[in-house]
C-alpha cells in the first residue's frame, strides 16, 4: 500500500489546483453578474453556472481532503 503514497500525494495536489480554479471561476462569473448590465435570464443562468462552480470547488475539495486523510492513515499503519 505504501507504493500508492506518491499517487495520492499527485492526485491530491492536482484535485486541489483543480478545485481553486473551479472557485475562480465561480468568482469571475459572480462579478461578470454584478457588472454587466444584462436581462434577467442570462442573469440566472451566469448565476446558476458560479453557484455551479462553487459547487464543484466543495466537492473536488473534500475528495482532496479525503486523500489526505488516507495517506495519513497508511502513515500511521505502517508505523505500528
Amino acid at each position: 500500500m505504501r507504493e500508492h503514497l506518491g499517487f495520492l500525494r499527485t492526485s491530491s495536489a492536482v484535485v486541489k489546483i483543480a478545485a481553486w480554479v473551479f472557485l475562480l471561476l465561480g468568482l469571475v462569473g459572480l462579478a461578470s453578474l454584478f457588472l454587466q448590465n444584462v436581462a434577467l435570464e442570462q442573469r440566472l443562468i451566469n448565476l446558476s453556472a458560479a453557484a455551479l462552480y462553487v459547487l464543484f470547488f466543495f466537492l473536488l475539495f473534500l475528495i482532496a481532503k479525503i486523500a489526505d486523510l488516507l495517506i495519513k492513515i497508511i502513515n500511521t499503519l505502517h508505523k505500528e
